[in-house]
């Protein structure tokens, strides 16, 4: 695996002073944030680049195109995302982004997307003073990114329309248990494995902006078609449920 980097190696690098320079006219954060919340960001057709932006007013530019016809608070909140990874004054910058999600928790967790609740995440952990927000944050990203690697590897195989063989579901409930390792599969329908993780997770998700988007992203992956999505479709032991 290719190491990273270190300061010394950063500061030295040409390119990556090329990805912060003009970051201060992007930084401050209008006063009115109630406003944001109802001033949408003006509709731009033309699509958006994908791949890196090495300027950083570029890069804005297209992150706006992005945002085209969203709330600007949310245009903003992604904004101070990329100066934080781009390490421009990210101390004040990350500084303003904790302080959003301080004052905006509610509404920047309803009104943002899976992928801009996971980036927030992953600026919590990369920057946050309290080791248990860090937790917590890195805890998100990486069950997302878990569920990414089985929908990829599910669709690159062919297997996202392949049916529910209920044979099988009687196997595993009737004792076919072995998985990898010591691991065993879920009984179908009525296990309480998902239901005791989500009691643990409980206490995580009351511990500030970071639970607060932990417990969102957790409620969204029941509800779109993901391995959990699936497995709640089929149970049925309503004790044992782990989504409400």
């Amino acid at each position: 695996m290719p190491r990273k980097k270190t300061k010394f190696e950063n500061f030295f690098s040409f390119t990556r002073h090329q990805r912060r320079w003009g970051g201060r006219k992007h930084s401050e954060l209008p006063d009115d944030l109630e406003g944001l919340k109802t001033i949408l960001v003006e509709t731009d057709a033309r699509p958006a680049e994908m791949g890196q932006i090495k300027s950083l007013d570029k890069h804005v530019e297209n992150l706006r195109i992005q945002f085209s016809g969203k709330p600007e608070l949310l245009f903003h909140h992604a904004k101070l995302i990329v100066l934080v990874r781009r390490e421009f004054d990210t101390k004040e910058n990350y500084k303003r982004f904790r302080g959003l999600w301080d004052q905006e928790s509610a509404f920047l967790r309803k009104q943002s997307d899976l992928r801009w609740l996971i980036s927030a995440a992953d600026t919590f952990a990369d920057h946050d003073e309290d080791p248990l927000t860090r937790s917590i944050a890195m805890m998100t990203s990486l069950l997302v990114n878990t569920i990414k690697v089985c929908e990829t590897d599910r669709f690159i195989r062919g297997c996202e329309t392949a049916p529910v063989i209920g044979e099988r579901i009687e196997r595993i409930n009737n004792g076919h248990r072995a998985l990898f390792d010591g691991i065993t599969f879920i009984n179908v329908g009525i296990d309480d494995t998902l239901r005791n993780m989500r009691w643990r997770l409980e206490s995580y998700f009351r511990h500030g902006p970071a639970g607060e988007i932990a417990a969102e992203v957790f409620a969204r992956l029941q509800e779109h078609d993901t391995a959990y999505g699936r497995l709640r479709a089929l149970h049925h032991r309503e004790r044992n449920n782990w989504w409400d």
